[in-house]
């Protein structure tokens, strides 16, 4: 990828530093270190920023809190400063915070990538959600490409009125750290599931406990969900703002197994995974659990819906807000283990062919080299497709990393 004469200096801006937007840019640092670029990471101090370091990657700690706030304009001052030190020649900035401050602080001097991860204006209501609406509109000047992970992320920010360059890179997991195992080994490894019976049924839900991953839904769900399957057990996986009202609400079949490291055990432990979402770019659970071998039920929701196989959208999909048609679907899965088998062995192909990290990871890198004129065709390829054209003729999903869409709209 970089010549021996100067290797791309990368920046990747965040805040948030946990949750899925700490995932993706752990997994894009790891491949931007490995094809050998020279990345920098600016974040507040957390247990991502000792990620990265252990990955190999400069760190350079920012006081940011996770919202705009009173501290918005020393925030923006600190991370100027700190983006003249180390003179990148791409800024990557995900998600809301990061692309604000970010975009303020470089305002188009460099090539700046701005990666929503699901937009601001979805996330808030009223006067808010119409101030971070205009903000986006505005700032879109300051970004040279859009990345988006899903193409409803992708529609949502044309149909709001956003201009901008855009290129849809789905979000991708490691197939060989989220792959399949028996369930029962790895209960017993669980020690909050300690007691449980061993064929117990298993809901599990993976995600930050805050209003816009839904678990308050699928706790009204949940009785009718038990109605169904009496011996069945929810464990909610993650820790946030709503965990003591969740935890309030809950009744003693749902257990709290708080943040945790690693998921991969606890997709594995599962009978159903779910992910009862209010709005989604494009989730890393659902791609995480299909990986591991376990079938999942989300919401019809951008990013949730385009994350699952199409044909898994009658017994996997279930409108937001909804505890009944949730508990249904949740209800249904739980007692029919031919069903889960057929519908784990067909997701685990999905998210090999369409969702490999590897791919993702090749398919940023071009929009690099987009952005600074370095791209080198693959051999046999021809530079500068669109999506369009790489897909057409084809019968089957496109794997080529560098096949993404792109597209831009005034």
């Amino acid at each position: 990828m970089p010549s021996p004469v100067h290797r791309p200096r990368v920046l990747h801006l965040t805040q948030p530093v946990d949750g899925g937007v700490a995932r993706v840019v752990t997994d894009l640092v790891r491949a931007q270190l490995a094809d050998g670029l020279d990345v920098t990471a600016i974040c507040p101090e957390s247990a991502l920023t000792g990620r990265l370091r252990s990955l190999g990657a400069q760190v350079r700690p920012w006081s940011a809190t996770r919202s705009p706030g009173p501290s918005l304009a020393r925030e923006v001052r600190q991370l100027a400063r700190l983006i003249d030190e180390v003179r990148p020649d791409v800024v990557h900035a995900h998600s809301a915070k990061a692309g604000l401050a970010g975009r303020l602080a470089v305002r188009g001097r460099i090539p700046t990538v701005f990666q929503p991860h699901a937009w601001s204006f979805e996330a808030v209501g009223g006067g808010t959600a119409a101030l971070a609406l205009r903000w986006e509109r505005w700032a879109a000047r300051w970004a040279a490409r859009v990345v988006c992970v899903s193409e409803a992320e992708r529609a949502t920010g044309v149909h709001a009125g956003i201009t901008g360059r855009w290129t849809v890179v789905p979000n991708g997991i490691d197939p060989d750290r989220f792959r399949p195992a028996p369930a029962g080994p790895v209960r017993g490894g669980l020690a909050q599931l300690a007691g449980l019976p061993a064929q117990a049924p298993l809901a599990v839900c993976v995600g930050r406990l805050c209003r816009q991953k839904g678990q308050d839904v699928l706790l009204r769900a949940w009785a009718a969900v038990r109605q169904q399957v009496p011996g069945a057990r929810l464990v909610l996986v993650g820790d946030g703002p709503d965990r003591d009202r969740l935890r309030a609400a809950a009744p003693s079949s749902v257990l709290f197994a708080g943040a945790v490291a690693d998921a991969a055990p606890w997709y594995r432990a599962a009978d159903v995974v779910v992910l009862p979402s209010r709005w989604e770019g494009m989730a890393l659970s659902p791609l995480e659990a299909m990986a591991c071998g376990r079938p999942v039920v989300v919401t019809d929701v951008d990013g949730a819906r385009e994350s699952l196989p199409r044909s898994f959208a009658a017994p996997c999909v279930v409108p937001p807000e909804d505890p009944g048609a949730l508990a249904n679907a949740v209800g249904a899965l739980l007692l029919d283990p031919a069903l889960r088998t057929s519908l784990a062995e067909r997701g685990r192909r999905h998210v090999l062919t369409l969702h490999d990290v590897r791919h993702t990871a090749r398919a940023v890198a071009d929009v690099y080299h987009d952005l600074l004129g370095t791209r080198h065709a693959a051999p046999g390829a021809r530079p500068g497709r669109t999506g369009e054209e790489a897909g057409a003729g084809r019968t089957t999903p496109p794997v080529e990393p560098s096949e993404h869409r792109e597209s831009i709209h005034s």
